[in-house]
């Protein structure tokens, strides 16, 4: 039988340091992949200066959830949008405030660059309740009023909010919840730029008490800690 080799506690250390060299290459390219998913979830970058969307199956071309015009019959007018001059009505809804939006889906020239606008109006004390975009960044500039503004943190809920005034700006990050309320006795206006063709909405009270079908009363009584009368009563006002 022969001897086993006795290891040095030099060379059992450099072992070890090895292995931990070894363990955070590991840690280091998990980290890189991850960073590159994270990358693919906002809209890809294109890989042509256009595409216009067209409603239109027999194009060859899908980008981004539209079909792209054939780019030798796109015109000027397909990069142009008018009338976010024109007031929204604020009487409309009981909220008191109006969005317009602009984006791929009425602006066909934006598919693929990433990008949206969005006018809102408020009527005195107008309210853009709660809501959340999870495809995009929100950019908001007041152009007439003051807004009591804020958005909510992913756990633990920390709220940041503040008071803007006529040329103030404040950014609402993706796919937090936030609002926009008018504290002002006169109308306000203000515009929104978001980093998604499509930043979709999710309104915080339509979801959960007007979904269709209707979320169980069971699971909101529970949730909300709220007699069946009010969830009852909520659901029928959404």
């Amino acid at each position: 039988m022969f001897p086993i080799p006795h290891q040095s506690k030099n060379t059992q250390n450099t072992t070890q340091q090895e292995r931990n060299s070894n363990m955070m290459k590991v840690v280091i390219v998990a980290i890189l992949a991850l960073a590159t998913t994270l990358v693919s979830a906002y809209d890809p970058s294109p890989l042509q200066d256009f595409c216009v969307a067209i409603n239109n199956t027999d194009s060859a071309v899908f980008v981004n959830g539209q079909f792209c015009k054939d780019p030798a019959t796109v015109v000027a007018n397909d990069f142009f949008f008018s009338g976010l001059n024109i007031p929204g009505n604020t009487a409309a809804n009981k909220l008191g405030s109006s969005v317009n939006l602009v984006s791929v889906n009425n602006f066909p020239g934006l598919n693929t660059l990433g990008i949206s606008l969005a006018r809102i109006d408020f009527a005195p004390y107008g309210l853009n309740p709660p809501h959340t975009h999870p495809r995009g960044t929100e950019l908001l500039v007041v152009i007439e009023g003051t807004l009591l503004v804020g958005f909510v943190t992913s756990n633990p809920n920390k709220l940041f909010t503040k008071v803007l005034n006529k040329g103030d700006v404040f950014v609402f990050p993706i796919g937090l919840i936030h609002f926009q309320f008018n504290i002002g006795e006169t109308n306000a206006l203000a515009f929104s730029g978001l980093s998604s063709q499509n930043p979709g909405l999710i309104t915080i009270a339509n979801a959960v008490f007007g979904s269709t079908p209707p979320i169980n009363p069971d699971v909101l009584i529970k949730a909300f800690q709220l007699d069946k009368s009010v969830v009852d009563y909520l659901q029928k006002q959404f």
